[in-house]
């Protein structure tokens, strides 16, 4: 028997009971009046509430969490994103079959009671009384609505969804002065509006026209008799009552809904009859949640998209705010992505590399002057199965990708850019020998030098023998000459070069800062294609640097409202001088025509570009732009385990994998479609005189003295040959020289400052030796 309080002559339930039935009709908020002492109820031991005085006056209905729709540029829909899928509609778009057979089912006697059935609470505190528990409800559509309330409150946070679904009496308290509060605020009509569009009905759909559309591909207004009683018999129990799972339990779930909506007269009993006849009638649609549904391969884009929203504090002053904001949704977000770009990008990748081959490949476009990104792609797919990853291959790591990988020598242009600015003329030449040790010393920043300290001087040769100098930059760059841009870098000093490359917003894609090494100039710092494409879209631009962005803009759906939200702008500032880009640009023309990355070249349409391999081939590169688009691409393996040599890569055999040969053909396809019906544009080039004025002919003879000409002094046609002739031409340069050699390979060390000194070569000899045999 229950137990009573000393002296009150009425037991713990039959207390509340009293006071319940006071206060629903007396109308009543409660304000005032103090729920029995705590020890009555055992609120302190099994509640958070002490008094219901003590809850707070107001509960304001959640903002319904609603799917976001990201659109590219043209306002085609790319995915659909959320944490629950719900569609809000209005009451008048719900099937009036649909809101009886809930009303029928959960709540019986809601237009006939207050917040609070009274009834149904004197049932069912007895009955927890008997058990020393909460073994059963009472709970009025309106409750249920406070409830779900809560839960939407708590949203992902589990500590929180226990916390709003935990079986306490103290929660109960909170629930009844809350419902009171909004059965007078709303009303009945909009709380059925809410409750409906609140309610869960499993299989990730939250709300009657998410769940419609789940289950029958039909609007919620368009649902019969025998689908709105299915969907109300499910919110008792989604995993239980699933019609997908489990058809037969859905059907007799269904039909206890018909029975009851026939026994309180919403339905004949003839018509309730015949409806259990029916079969389900299913016409279910996969759940289409988040960016794994992105169309033409945009699904790392939209994962980008969303890092961007969790990052930029324009959405938010803290991550958690931010998050906050995303998961609730109803969020309409417009990007830059666009169509016709993205698909090209797609269909070349798709041609060109299998998603099964042993390596990778992912390529970026931008829109210079802009930093729009227009297209993102790899061969890879966004998912879980086999061949497929959620690392999306183009961009940083804080942004959802990998540690990046080495450019290679698209980073040459950088340190080019930065010795031009600094007042290098793009004639400048270096004996670029086909093989030499790092110089050592080499200027840093803030006074400090960089020093090989190691006591074992580290090597470095060109691709082939046949590379050997001297040179000057068109033909370096045209050539990818790897001793020329060590030689440069070393003169300049590595400081501009790391400066050039922050003004270009180029950074290691695993957010460290770059090495101050010459090796820098050699592309050995890992980068994403993102920061690759857009550094180049600063050449395009005539040396304007634009921060990427991604968002052109949000709307967010509140209730009926809709409003538009501030979203993150490129800033762009100038990283050089136009007649520097310019240079540039003209150089890496030169590498589409005459060059490395003849390949990637688009005909007749003005490109520029350079292509990049690693030591080793890991990763294979080529990086261009026309004026009005830059992109690049990048092959390799993602775990830098795959040596590109001897692989079949879609379906085409390789011996080894160079920049021009893989990734070229790459970006010439997705750039052609996506550039196709475009302006053709041509670049502001610069006169660049050629390089091998006075030059001995190919076969690399020395030049020196007085006499020079193909002859050239012996000394520095042999030694020339071997190290690109940093020493003297000889004395009068009237003993002809001989041939540098058809593979010159030192057999020896010379320290850096050798490497560097060039002196005059006799008389009026230079010394530069043989250029390739």
């Amino acid at each position: 028997m229950p137990k009573k309080r000393s002296g009150s002559g009425l037991s713990s339930t039959q207390q509340a009971a009293k006071f319940l039935g006071v206060s629903v009709l007396a109308g009543a908020v409660m304000a005032g009046i103090a729920l029995p002492a705590a020890g009555a109820l055992g609120l302190a031991a099994k509640g958070s509430v002490k008094g219901f005085d003590e809850i707070p006056a107001n509960l304001k209905s959640p903002q319904l969490s609603q799917r976001t729709t990201i659109l590219d540029s043209k306002g085609n829909q790319i995915a659909a994103v959320y944490s629950r899928d719900r569609t809000v509609v209005d009451l008048k778009d719900i099937s009036p079959y649909m809101q009886k057979s809930i009303v029928a089912i959960e709540d019986s006697r809601f237009y006939k009671h207050g917040a609070i059935d009274l009834k149904g609470v004197l049932r069912a505190l007895n009955k927890n009384a008997q058990s020393g528990g909460v073994s059963q409800g009472a709970s009025t559509l309106t409750q249920q609505l406070v409830k779900n309330y809560f839960i939407e409150e708590a949203g992902d946070d589990p500590t929180k969804v226990a916390e709003a679904t935990q079986q306490t009496l103290g929660r109960k308290v909170r629930e009844l002065k809350y419902a009171i509060q909004i059965e007078e605020k709303l009303g009945k009509k909009k709380i059925l509006e809410n409750y409906l569009n609140i309610t869960f009905f499993g299989e990730q759909a939250y709300g009657v026209e998410a769940a419609a559309q789940r289950y029958f591909s039909k609007h919620a207004k368009d649902l019969n008799l025998q689908e709105s009683a299915l969907l109300a018999g499910i919110v008792q129990s989604p995993s239980r009552y699933d019609p997908v799972n489990d058809e037969a339990e859905a059907t007799k779930r269904r039909n206890i809904v018909l029975q009851r909506m026939a026994e309180v007269g919403d339905v004949s009993q003839a018509e309730a009859d015949r409806a259990k006849e029916t079969p389900l009638g299913l016409h279910p649609s996969q759940p289409k949640n988040g960016c794994i549904t992105a169309v033409h391969g945009a699904g790392f884009f939209c994962d980008y998209v969303r890092e961007v929203f969790l990052t930029d504090k324009e959405f938010g002053k803290t991550r958690e705010d931010r998050a906050k904001l995303w998961n609730r949704g109803g969020l309409t977000i417009r990007t830059t992505l666009d169509p016709q770009a993205q698909k090209s990008v797609q269909a070349s990748i798709k041609d060109h590399v299998y998603k099964s081959d042993a390596v990778a490949t992912a390529a970026t476009v931008v829109e210079p002057g802009t930093g729009k990104i227009l297209a993102m792609g790899q061969s890879r797919p966004y998912g879980f199965g086999k061949d497929e990853t959620q690392i999306n291959l183009s961009v940083n790591q804080n942004m959802g990708g990998g540690a990046g990988y080495q450019p290679g020598s698209t980073f040459k242009p950088i340190v080019a850019a930065a010795a031009i600015e600094g007042g290098k003329p793009a004639t400048q030449e270096y004996s670029s020998p086909y093989s030499m040790m790092y110089p050592s010393p080499v200027a840093a920043c803030d006074g400090k030098i960089w020093r090989n300290d190691t006591g074992k001087p580290e090597k470095l040769t060109n691709e082939n023998p046949s590379e050997h100098g001297p040179y000057g930059m068109k033909e370096a760059t045209a050539k990818s000459v790897n001793t020329y841009y060590v030689q440069l870098i070393s003169d300049i000093g590595i400081c501009p070069v790391t400066g050039m490359a922050q003004k270009m917003g180029v950074e290691r894609a695993d957010g460290r800062k770059i090495d101050q090494a010459p090796s820098i100039a050699l592309g050995t710092q890992e980068m994403s294609p993102l920061t690759m494409a857009n550094a180049y879209a600063t050449f395009a631009s005539r040396g304007m640097y634009c921060t990427p962005v991604a968002i052109e803009s949000i709307t967010q759906t509140v209730g009926s409202e809709t409003k538009s939200l501030e979203v993150p702008k490129s800033t762009c500032s100038r990283a050089m001088s136009e007649k520097t880009a310019d240079t540039v640009s003209t150089l890496l023309k030169g590498v589409v025509e005459d060059g490395t990355g003849q390949e990637a070249g688009l005909g007749s349409r003005p490109s520029a570009g350079k292509t990049g391999t690693t030591d080793k081939r890991y990763a294979a590169w080529f990086v261009g732009y026309t004026p009005n688009m830059a992109g690049a691409v990048w092959v390799g393996d993602p775990q830098h385990k795959r040596q590109m040599v001897n692989i079949t890569i879609g379906g085409v055999p390789h011996d080894k994998v160079y920049g021009g040969q893989v990734p070229g053909p790459i970006w010439r396809d997705m750039m052609t479609g996506a550039l196709e019906g475009k302006p053709a544009p041509d670049f502001q080039l610069v006169d660049i005189p050629d390089d091998n004025k006075n030059k001995g002919d190919d076969r690399g003879k020395g030049r020196g003295g007085n006499n020079g000409g193909d002859n050239g002094g012996r000394t520095g046609g042999i030694i020339g040959g071997l190290i690109g002739g940093p020493t003297d031409g000889g004395t009068t340069g009237d003993v002809g020289g001989t041939d540098g050699g058809a593979f010159p390979t030192p057999t020896f060390s010379l320290p850096g400052n050798f490497i560097q000194g060039q002196t005059n070569g006799g008389t009026n000899g230079n010394g530069f030796g043989g250029r390739k045999g």
